[in-house]
């Protein structure tokens, strides 16, 4: 079986290109920041996970993602080869989209975007967690669920 799930941000907007022929189809690459669940002396880390969208997925991120923005990705890892033009064989590895969808509200992705673009402020401290890693709810909240 060769399926993956992955959820990051994206490096940059995606390239999307067209192929030749009378039922061109669209093909969109683009490069997720993908965190890794540890830190390295402290620090961080993310892998940089190529992907590749055909069709109405490509189409879609053409018209949807930009830099900045959290998505999820479901597909399979394909990997190939070619000769470069100064004769070196190359070896690819990518991510071929079979789903995408947003990871996050739009509001919540612009204000990332536009915290991102301000890098010299500093960033909003989170919201108080309990020991759990579930965020404490205060007392008297007597709202209704938006959904059943």
């Amino acid at each position: 079986m060769n399926k993956v799930i992955l959820m990051g941000r994206l490096t940059r907007d995606p390239e999307v290109r067209y192929s030749a022929g009378e039922n061109s189809m669209a093909i969109a690459r683009y490069t997720l920041a993908v965190d890794r669940r540890f830190k390295r002396d402290g620090e961080a880390t993310a892998d940089f996970i190529g992907c590749v969208a055909f069709g109405r997925q490509a189409e879609f991120a053409e018209k949807y993602f930009r830099q900045g923005i959290r998505i999820t990705v479901c597909g399979r890892i394909q990997t190939g080869s070619y000769t470069n033009k100064d004769g070196v064989r190359v070896y690819t590895t990518d991510v071929v989209v079979e789903e995408q969808e947003f990871a996050e509200s739009k509001a919540v992705s612009d204000s990332h975007v536009a915290q991102a673009s301000r890098q010299s402020m500093p960033s909003p401290a989170p919201a108080a967690a309990s020991a759990d890693g579930f965020m404490n709810i205060p007392d008297g909240i007597d709202e209704e669920l938006p959904f059943n």
